[in-house]
């Protein structure tokens, strides 16, 4: 499925719009590999343990709106915006949304 983070996909044109799609992903971090992020923040670097999380995350969101679009019969998802929260302490939240779309052929 063709997707978009802005209003259109170029060189297609929409034929109608289908509604708001979203997926959600609600991940929980580990408290030793935390700590361990957290020392790695202080001394520098990159925390590879927080980015793979994003990642997984951003995949699981952004699959299940993709699924979301498909049972409504779309062709493309545009206008696609990602966020992220942080939930209490140790829960990570990414949330996807878009508009799904039927284009002309």
């Amino acid at each position: 499925m063709l997707c978009s983070t802005t209003p259109e996909v170029p060189g297609r044109e929409i034929s109608s719009p289908l509604g708001i799609v979203f997926g959600e992903a609600i991940l929980g971090a580990n408290i030793l590999r935390d700590l361990l992020a957290g020392v790695r923040d202080i001394v520098g670097g990159r925390s590879g343990t927080y980015e793979h999380k994003l990642r997984e995350g951003r995949k699981v969101a952004m699959q299940d709106m993709l699924e979301e679009a498909s049972s409504l019969g779309a062709d493309a998802v545009v206008g696609i915006d990602l966020d992220y929260e942080t939930v209490g302490q140790t829960m990570l939240m990414i949330c996807v949304s878009g508009t799904a779309v039927k284009l002309k052929p």
